[in-house]
C-alpha cells in the first residue's frame, strides 16, 4: 500500500501498475491481458471548516477484467492456455456471485470462490455504487464474445445497493478533546476548592 498526498501521486501509482501488467498476443488479440487488474483507492476526508473529529472513509475499486477467451479462437498453448483457463474460471465465479446477489431467495453468496470475488465483495453486494463498462467488438467474427459480455452487463444492472456515508470518529482527536475537557474540569475543581477555602476563612475571622 502506498500513501498518496495528491491526485498526481495517485495517478503515478496507477500508471506504474498499468506498465507492470502482463500482456501477450494471440490469434484474437495482440495485447491480450493475462490477468485481472484492481486498483484500490482508500480516502479519508475531513472538514476544513469545522473543528470536528468526524472522518468520512471511502474506498474506490477500479477494476479491469481480462477478457473471456475462447481457446478455439486464440489457439492458446502451454502457459497461455493455463492463464486463459484461470481467467475464464474466475469470470465464471464472478458471474455466479452476481446471479446469487440478485436472487432474493438465496441466503448465501459464494464470495470466497476465488480471490477476485472475495476482493470485490463490497463492490457487488456491499455499501457501494457499482458501475460497469462493457467493451464489445461489433463484428460478426466476435458475436459470441459480444453476446456473452452483454449478458453479463445485463445481470450487473440487476444489482441493487443502497449506499450510505461511512462516518467515524478520529480516535486521536477524540482523545485530545477528552484530555482537554479533563484539564478544564480539574481547573474548575481547583478554583472551586480555593473559593471554598477563602469563604471558610472569612467566616472564621482568620486572615486570608
Amino acid at each position: 500500500m502506498t500513501a498518496c498526498r495528491s491526485e498526481e501521486e495517485a495517478l503515478n501509482c496507477l500508471f506504474e501498475g498499468e506498465q507492470n501488467r502482463a500482456t501477450s498476443d494471440n490469434k484474437q488479440n495482440k495485447t491480450s491481458s493475462r490477468s485481472h487488474a484492481i486498483f484500490t483507492i482508500h480516502l479519508e476526508s475531513r472538514s476544513t471548516i469545522e473543528a470536528s473529529e468526524k472522518v468520512i472513509h471511502s474506498k474506490l475499486h477500479l477494476v479491469d477484467l481480462a477478457g473471456n477467451e475462447r481457446i478455439k479462437k486464440t489457439h492458446a498453448e502451454g502457459m497461455a492456455l493455463k492463464e486463459a483457463a484461470y481467467i475464464n474460471r474466475s469470470l465464471s465465479f464472478l458471474e455466479q456471485v452476481v446471479v446469487s446477489t440478485c436472487d432474493a431467495k438465496r441466503d448465501h453468496v459464494p464470495y470466497r470462490q476465488c480471490k477476485l470475488t472475495n476482493m470485490l465483495k463490497n463492490s457487488i453486494g456491499g455499501n457501494c455504487k457499482t458501475i460497469l463498462i462493457a467493451n464489445v467488438w461489433p463484428e460478426a467474427h466476435h458475436i459470441e464474445e459480444t453476446i456473452s459480455s452483454l449478458r453479463f452487463a445485463t445481470r450487473m444492472k440487476q444489482v441493487q445497493n443502497v449506499p450510505h456515508v461511512n462516518e467515524a470518529q478520529d480516535q486521536t482527536l477524540l482523545l485530545k478533546r477528552y484530555e482537554k475537557e479533563i484539564r478544564e474540569l480539574k481547573q474548575e475543581l481547583a478554583m472551586h476548592d480555593v473559593l471554598c477555602a477563602q469563604g471558610a476563612g472569612a467566616e472564621s475571622g482568620e486572615p486570608y
